[in-house]
């Protein structure tokens, strides 16, 4: 028996649903981020003793902001097709085509968000309120900022997007929800016949260098589904599957599936099982997700050490730096979003990661230039 290094991630992205509407893990710790930040901002505000009624206002902006920089920033960055192929889903949270449905927020880019935020608390900074210009907005806002982003990333790997590479790592999960759901779905199970689906590890497999490793799909149709049907479901329906997810597991065309089925009598049920290979990849989203919350632990005991006599652009510099420092080495283990990235020498996440450094390398020398005004 093989030591096998690697996890299998299968966990719905998907928290409640009721009628058309679906709560998902995604929009659920989007929105919690804003509810934890707005608690944290009034705690800061009463602190340095500032009108907690600017926090309503300045959540606000915040939310706006961010929605609206990251969806901007993911059409113009990612996919500017949109704006002529389909201008109806730029912003809302709905498909208009083939049909009409509820998608929930998508397609959202970070740096969209960075820009987004610089621009709304710009905005926000103009009404000249003591002790709340711009420099002074951003420092309080980043640490709010690098909490929110950690859930949103635990979010993405809910969703099991932003993928990172193949790796041979223990800590390589195979994100096989993606998979589940379309075997058990209307275009792959038209007739509902399949009740369950479970996938484990199999210890009689091999593990490749490249990342593959192999695993058992566990499928149990409904009873009175005869052996015959479900035979036909496992080397069709499932074998098609597995070979159009080729981001999530590694099955060829050619050549038959590895499966076999077992009908028990006393319940009249069958079990499928298939035999194939799942691709192991570096966990990125929960990487950055980690890095987000020790990011925002070390900002918020900057500002606990200064308060209101907190240096102007201290903790934003210090922010811009290690956070899109991050985000260029993690690139490296992502796979990249959109197929022209693969012509470039670095991938647009990491392209627009450099201008922002360079802009908290300013601010912070500035702020370390700058003889910081004590308050009474």
């Amino acid at each position: 028996m093989h030591v096998l290094n690697y996890i299998i991630w299968n966990g719905s992205p998907e928290v409640v649903t009721i009628g058309p509407l679906t709560l998902r893990w995604y929009g659920m710790l989007f929105a919690l981020g804003f509810l934890i930040s707005q608690q944290i901002l009034y705690y800061m505000f009463k602190q340095e003793g500032k009108p907690t009624r600017d926090v309503d206002t300045l959540t606000i902006y915040m939310v706006v902001a961010t929605i609206v920089g990251a969806r901007l920033g993911h059409i113009f960055f990612y996919q500017p097709e949109i704006l002529w192929t389909d201008p109806l889903g730029v912003f809302p949270p709905f498909e208009f085509s083939p049909e009409f449905r509820f998608t929930g927020l998508q397609g959202l880019a970070s740096h969209g968000a960075a820009i987004g935020i610089l621009i709304g608390l710009w905005l926000y900074s103009r009404k000249n309120k003591p002790g709340q210009n711009y420099l002074q907005t951003l420092d309080r806002i980043v640490i709010l900022v690098a909490l929110t982003g950690a859930l949103i990333r635990f979010g993405n790997f809910f969703n099991s997007e932003i993928l990172g590479t193949p790796t041979t790592s223990p800590t390589g999960i195979v994100f096989i929800n993606r998979v589940t759901q379309a075997l058990s779905g209307d275009s792959v199970d038209p007739n509902n016949i399949v009740e369950k689906i479970t996938v484990q590890p199999n210890p009689n497999g091999e593990q490749f260098e490249d990342g593959r490793v192999p695993i058992k799909i566990m499928i149990l149709f409904k009873p009175g589904i005869s052996e015959q049907r479900a035979q036909i479901y496992m080397r069709s329906n499932v074998k098609n599957t597995l070979y159009y997810l080729s981001e999530f597991v590694s099955e060829p065309m050619d050549g038959a599936l590895n499966y076999n089925t077992i009908k028990d009598e006393a319940t009249n049920q069958v079990y499928g099982h298939a035999l194939t290979q799942g691709i192991a990849r570096h966990p990125a989203q929960l990487y950055e997700a980690i890095t987000c919350v020790l990011l925002a632990i070390f900002l918020f005991s900057i500002w606990v050490r200064y308060k209101a006599n907190l240096p102007e652009g201290r903790i934003f510099g210090y922010f811009m730096v290690i956070l899109w420092s991050l985000r260029f080495a993690y690139e490296f283990l992502k796979i990249n979003q959109v197929s022209f990235e693969d012509s470039l020498p670095i991938n647009m996440g990491q392209i627009l990661s450099i201008p922002l450094i360079l802009v908290g390398v300013v601010v912070l020398i500035r702020s370390y230039r700058t003889k910081p005004t004590v308050n009474a």
